[in-house]
């Protein structure tokens, strides 16, 4: 039989010094809130010195100090994105891909097919996605996506693509990387299943309370109410 243990999300990184960066995607225990949770983590000056910010159904990533910027290409992005009825989460530059191809009636795996993990030997971070379909809707459904290498040499890159129907509930929570280390591991295995709860600022609280102190820098959550259609939104910079 499978393991359909569900963990509290304290659980999988109050130990865990730095995953990365991390997306979960699922449905409240009630039913009634499909829920998205984005944040980062930084190990360099240059990922640290940067915040979130939000814009109606976007998010962007910015430098919190311009003149420390050394290399913006992997660390500013767009994060989240919304399309219709879509919204769109994920790690780096291939958020923008993803809505266009949505946007033109194309596919996630469409989009994705074209993208491959960043170029940050000996590392080789992977490209982390999610997508909810139908958002406003009870039966709304998601996907996540991870794009990473298939060898220490970035030679080729593996695709694995995660397709769920909602459970009350039940969370699916994807990141970057298993734990420290030099090179950092890439995640393996599939998405792990954590708790959602009702409350929004209680489960904002259990990421960011839980986040290494040392390497958290930016969470963003979103409950979004499919019997009323709007969200509530919960953003954290550590960076003021």
């Amino acid at each position: 039989m499978g393991n359909y243990e569900i963990y509290d999300i304290e659980q999988l990184i109050k130990l865990n010094s730095y995953v990365g960066r991390g997306i979960i995607l699922g449905k409240s225990e009630n039913g009634r809130y499909a829920v998205t949770a984005y944040f980062i983590m930084g190990r360099s000056e240059n990922s640290r010195n940067r915040i979130f910010v939000e814009s109606g159904d976007f998010v962007r990533i910015l430098p919190f100090e311009e003149y420390k910027v050394s290399d913006p290409s992997l660390v500013i992005y767009s994060p989240v994105k919304k399309t219709g009825d879509t919204l769109i989460v994920t790690n780096g530059s291939q958020t923008d891909n993803i809505f266009s191809f949505i946007q033109s009636g194309k596919t996630f795996e469409e989009a994705l097919d074209l993208c491959q993990f960043e170029p940050d030997a000996p590392n080789f971070t992977p490209r982390i996605s999610g997508i909810i379909y139908n958002e406003s809707k009870g039966d709304f459904k998601y996907k996540l996506s991870i794009l990473k290498s298939g060898d220490a040499n970035g030679s080729v890159c593996n695709r694995f693509t995660f397709s769920y129907t909602p459970l009350s509930g039940l969370g699916h929570f994807i990141h970057t990387y298993n734990c420290d280390g030099n090179p950092l591991p890439t995640f393996t295995g599939e998405p792990e299943r954590v708790l959602i709860p009702n409350d929004i600022d209680e489960f904002v609280n259990s990421l960011w309370t839980n986040l290494d102190e040392q390497n958290k820098i930016s969470l963003y959550v979103r409950y979004f109410d499919t019997q009323k259609g709007c969200a509530r939104t919960r953003l954290i910079n550590k960076n003021k």
